[in-house]
Order: C-alpha cells, then sequence, then structure tokens
C-alpha cells in the first residue's frame, strides 16, 4: 500500500472484542461512503461500509455489525456474513464476495485509518 495520511477515528478503547464499532466518513460531500472500524481477537479492522451482496451499509443501528455471539460481521438488510478480521464472504447473499478491507494503525491508545494516497 502506498503511504498514506493518518486519520483519527476513535480511541482504542472505544473497540470491545465483538462489540460495538465505530462508523467514520470516508471522503467529503453529501453522498460520501462511511467506513467502520471493529475489534476482533484483540486487533482492529475495517471496511467500508457497503454489503457485498447490495450495495447498502450494514449497520441497522449504527455501530451494531456483529451476530449476536460476536464472532461475524453480518449485514441487517439481507444476512450476509462475513470475517472480522478480513471480510471474507462466510455465508448468505454475499455469495463469496467480501468487504472492501480499509488500512488501519493503533498507536498509543488511538486507532486511525491510514487514507491511501492515490
Amino acid at each position: 500500500m502506498a503511504a498514506g495520511e493518518l486519520i483519527v477515528v476513535c480511541a482504542s478503547a472505544q473497540l470491545a472484542d465483538g462489540g460495538i464499532g465505530v462508523r467514520f466518513r470516508l471522503g467529503d460531500g453529501d453522498h460520501a461512503d462511511s467506513g467502520f472500524v471493529v475489534r476482533s481477537d484483540g486487533r482492529v479492522a475495517g471496511f467500508v461500509n457497503r454489503c457485498a451482496h447490495v450495495p447498502m451499509e450494514l449497520d441497522w443501528i449504527a455501530g451494531h455489525f456483529f451476530d449476536a455471539g460476536g464472532t461475524r460481521l453480518v449485514c441487517a438488510t439481507h444476512g450476509a456474513e462475513y470475517d472480522p478480521a478480513s471480510g471474507r464472504c462466510l455465508g448468505g447473499a454475499c455469495a463469496g464476495r467480501g468487504l472492501q478491507p480499509l488500512a488501519f494503525v493503533e498507536k498509543d491508545g488511538i486507532v486511525y485509518w491510514k487514507r491511501s494516497t492515490r
């Protein structure tokens, strides 16, 4: 990945394993996509907030991306299930298509999105 600008997303303490995620805007303007970051198995990972099945945001309630057990990301609209570490499709309506990953850096108690400079 090309070197990128680090954008503060949240404090590390806001993310618990299998818990509520943090949403953030990926760009400027009225139609900018959103991204999200979660913690799973002690690591942060995040993706563009768009289901691979139909381009809709995954969470009906802001920040609720995990299934009830806190082990899989789930599209609230169609039930597609994704691996929280890689975004790989695990079943349901995603039919083998995964989420678009984003790069993050976690240091000194802060989670940063590493926005690529194309």
